[in-house]
């Protein structure tokens, strides 16, 4: 099935009465960890659809951040339990592949969330397009250093699939600016204590640092509070659309984010797995289409998380 390219605005009206639902829906909801306000945003985004459709939630979040052993023990707890279907993050894409054909094995269905899975069964995906996040956030950041300096390239979790097509967006990206050096790459496993402690040790073998492409925004604000300690200033660039990260647009202190909008995610997640509980039509594939925030338009995404509403379970077939 081609793939449905979604542009949905953060703003969309409420209003998700669906068709009749069977009693005893449940939906367990698997994301990474309880410190990215990514995976906040897509829970708060899955609870409100999951609400409004009449559908009960379990959410599976690791103590320890991106634990694949957690993960795989809390995907055995619902097999256990045996919800109606699971809306999945794994931590790792291809640690979990095992553990998700356990589920398919037991009969419960699979909504892949934000990483696609290097196997097993799922009845949809929703995500972004993180290499064109990469690519387009990049182009922002090199454009407003005017074509020129050294760069620092933070990455995420090693071998997160969303890491590795953003990285790759900004490594293209640094193709077209021959006047721009890369002088570091180096992870921070999407934590920002981890972008802080990174960065503050980069900082001490380059004196000139003009520019900083962190692959998520949290690394970003990292970034930007170890910079400010050492009196020293550098465009900054994050992925994900935060709340941090537009509020440290609004006050001068950030470039950009490039939005994967992980509300959205999270509804369109749960609204397509309630979609294929009520055998209604399912799409294969819902990509949330990628958005550059900066100075020029930060006022029409600066909605807390907890504002916004998800589309109908209706509009959701459609586009």
């Amino acid at each position: 099935m081609k793939k449905a390219v979604l542009l949905i605005s953060m703003l969309s009206v409420a209003g998700i009465a669906g068709p009749a639902f069977a009693d005893g829906e449940t939906v367990a909801v698997f994301t990474k960890n309880q410190t990215n306000p990514f995976f906040e945003s897509v829970r708060v985004g899955a609870a409100n659809a999951a609400k409004a459709t009449g559908v009960k939630v379990i959410q599976y979040v690791p103590i320890k951040p991106d634990s694949i052993p957690e993960q795989l023990s809390q995907v055995e707890d619902a097999i256990v339990k045996k919800p109606s279907a699971l809306l999945f993050t794994p931590v790792d894409y291809k640690a979990l592949v095992p553990a998700i054909e356990k589920v398919n094995a037991a009969g419960i269905a699979v909504t892949g969330l934000t990483d696609k899975m290097a196997g097993g069964k799922v009845v949809s995906f929703v995500g972004a397009e993180d290499y064109r996040l990469g690519l387009e956030t990049a182009q922002n950041l090199l454009k407003a250093m005017g074509g020129k300096g050294n760069v620092v390239i933070l990455e995420g979790v090693k071998g997160a699939i969303s890491s590795t097509d953003r990285v790759r967006g900004f490594n293209d990206a640094l193709k077209e600016f021959p006047n721009v050096k890369m002088v570091a790459m180096q992870p921070a496993n999407y934590q920002r204590l981890n972008a802080l402690q990174v960065m503050e040790n980069i900082m001490q073998s380059h004196p000139q640092i003009d520019g900083v492409l962190a692959a998520n925004d949290a690394m970003a604000t990292g970034v930007v509070e170890a910079m400010g300690a050492a009196n020293r200033k550098a465009l900054v660039v994050g992925i994900n659309g935060s709340q941090e990260a537009i509020d440290l647009i609004k006050a001068g202190k950030m470039q950009a984010t490039g939005s994967s909008d992980p509300f959205m995610q999270g509804c369109l997640g749960m609204l397509n797995t309630v979609r294929a509980l009520r055998k209604m039509p399912v799409k294969a594939e819902l990509m949330v289409t990628p958005v550059i925030i900066d100075s020029a338009n930060f006022k029409q995404y600066d909605v807390p998380v907890t504002s916004r509403t998800c589309p109908k379970i209706e509009e959701v077939a459609t586009n």
